[in-house]
Parts: structure tokens; sequence; C-alpha cells
């Protein structure tokens, strides 16, 4: 008989710590507890989470799914120990994605995986992710924390976020009718968000700094801390202005790829947006990694949202008053330019320069 089988190996002794598991699941409890809505009771413990869309007010609903996660942004937490606001910009990335087909987002799920469980740090992203979803108005019904040793290192963990919503058939965006002249809004970002974070690591990397000092852009926090503001969540001010003016044609969650390449997702195959970007009001975190990673204006409309994180498209006639219904739900819309018939041009067209040098 081997060594090991005299030994009696036990689940602990390969590295998977069931009861710390456990103790994690009891810890976030009462934060799921919270996100409570109509259609789910938000209770952990079953196999399934159950939603009820009669419960919720739907009459003839379309689902919309979105999944994501928040991308190397989370190397930052782990490395300063900051386990607190990384949820919210899980529940964000894919709630934003939701609204802008027009849905109300229902149901979130996470998925926490880990090399060894720390279940303070799991509990404080968790707290993060309940956190998200009651702003965006939605029931964590769920989710799965894997322990993994051998696949991440001590320490590191990663996070993917599921996110269920509904919308009437009728209330489908983006609308068919974008047309010229149309008005482009663009509601502000609180910062970097949760993509071009390899690039913002590379560019600390080089310029030798660590996550602890201070701040060279937002006074009264250390880097790590400003850099992991999170990521807006727009749920509640899009769906107030829809539900009061029915007249957002399209929107856009500027995400990965920027302006170049999220706005062309919901736009007509003959019309392209015309952005001036004089009017984009440009949050300092941007012009700082411009400047210390000399990177081109092109470069981090690509990269980064550089202070616009939705583009709302609406008919000229109808723009005040979506103007006027964001604003009265917390928003700060600019009006950012028009639609165009593309012709042989790009699909988003600049004039202007952005406020980085």
């Amino acid at each position: 008989m081997s060594e090991a089988r005299r030994n009696g190996l036990t689940y602990a002794d390969a590295g998977v710590d069931i009861d710390a598991g456990a103790a994690m699941v009891e810890a976030i409890k009462p934060y799921v507890r919270d996100t409570r809505r109509p259609g789910a009771d938000a209770e952990l413990g079953g196999f399934g989470g159950l939603f009820d869309l009669k419960a919720a007010g739907f009459k003839d609903p379309i689902l919309v799914a979105a999944n994501d996660g928040v991308g190397t942004k989370v190397k930052i937490a782990i490395e300063s120990g900051l386990h607190d606001t990384i949820g919210i910009d899980l529940v964000a990335m894919c709630v934003n994605d939701l609204v802008v087909q027009g849905a109300e987002p229902l149901f979130f799920l996470d998925y926490y995986a880990t090399g060894k469980l720390d279940p303070a740090a799991g509990a404080a992203v968790v707290k993060g992710v309940a956190l998200g979803c009651k702003e965006a108005g939605c029931a964590l019904i769920g989710g799965e924390t894997a322990e993994m040793p051998g696949l991440y290192a001590r320490g590191d963990y990663d996070l993917a976020g599921f996110a269920v919503g509904a919308v009437e058939r009728d209330g489908v965006l983006p609308r068919k009718d974008v047309g010229e002249g149309d008005v482009i809004l663009g509601l502000p970002s609180s910062g970097v968000h949760s993509n071009g974070y390899s690039l913002v690591r590379r560019i600390v990397s080089d310029a030798g700094l660590e996550w602890s000092t201070p701040s060279p852009f937002a006074a009264g926090q250390s880097l790590a801390q400003a850099l992991l503001t999170p990521t807006r969540i727009y749920v509640r001010s899009v769906l107030a202005a829809q539900r009061k003016t029915g007249a957002l044609k399209a929107l856009a969650h500027i995400t990965g790829g920027g302006f170049w390449e999220n706005i062309p997702r919901v736009l007509p195959a003959d019309k392209a947006a015309r952005i001036d970007l004089n009017k984009v009001s440009v949050p300092p975190v941007f012009a700082w990694l411009s400047r210390m990673g000399g990177v081109t204006e092109h470069e981090m409309l690509r990269a980064f949202n550089c202070g616009v994180g939705m583009i709302i498209v609406v008919a000229a006639a109808d723009a005040a008053a979506v103007a006027e219904a964001l604003r009265e739900a917390g928003e700060s819309p600019v009006e950012l330019g028009h639609m165009v018939e593309r012709g042989d041009g790009a699909a988003v067209q600049v004039t202007g320069r952005l406020a980085i040098g």
C-alpha cells in the first residue's frame, strides 16, 4: 500500500477547503438577501436560482442574456488587497450590456475562482457584487465558488458574471429607424471602468510606481484606489428615460474597443456617427495615462472610454426631452454629435481633439 493511502488523504490535503467555502457562503447570505426583487427571493443553497417573470410584471417578454468579466483590473484588486469594489465592476459590465437592448436586468449569477480560498476576500468581492445588483435592480440568485490549487497562484482569483434581463417585445433596441440628423448623447463614465487595464498596468509598471503611491490624478487616494473606481451602472437612469419618453433609438456601452468598435454595433450599415471630441469631458486619469504612456488619441479612443461610458441616439426633436429625463434620473448628458450618411466613410467620424494634452 502506498504512503498516501496509509495516511488517508483528504480533499483539504489536496488544497481544497470545503469548510472555508461553506463559511464564505454563510458570510455572503445577508448581502444576497438584500438584492431581493419581484420575481426572486434571492436565497442561496439550491442547485439553481429561480425567477418568476409573471411576478416581475412582464406580458410578452424577450429574454436578454450577457456575461463578462473584469479583465486584468482584478490584478490591481489582488495586489493592493482592495477587494470591495471589483464585484460592482462585474455586475456593471454585464447589466450595461443588457440595458443597451432595452432590457431590465432581472437576475445575476457570479463565478469566483481561486487557488486558495480566502473567505474574507471572497466575501468582500461578493458584497460588491450584491451592491452592484442593488444598484441595477436585479437579484443575485446564485453563483459558484471554485477552489482550484495548481491552476491559480495562491492569492489570485478571477471573476465571471452572468446576467439575464427582459424587455417587452415591442421595446427591443436598437430600433430600425436610426437616421440622418439623429442626435448622439453621451453619459459620463466614472473613469477607466473595466477595459484597457493591461495597458494601464504596463504604464504604471514602466513608470516604476507602486499601488500605494498617492494618485497623481485623484487627490486623497492611492493609485490603486483611484484605478479601482468602479464602473458606472447606467441601468436605472436609462430605463427611467426610456419609460418617460419612449424615444431612445439606440444605445452603445463603451467598453473594449472604445468608440471605434462599440458604436458601429448599433448603427445601420449606411449611417455613421459624427462626434465632436471637443465636447467630451475627459477625466484626469486619461490625460495622465496618455502622457505617461505616450498613448496617441486614436489609441486612447480604441482602448478606453475616455470619459463617455454610454452613447444614446435619439431623434433631434426628442433630444431635449430625453436629456431632461436623464438629468432627472441623476445623469449629466452631453450632446456629442449627430448621425450622418456613411457613404464611403468610417462608421465613426470624429472632429475636434480630446483634452488629453
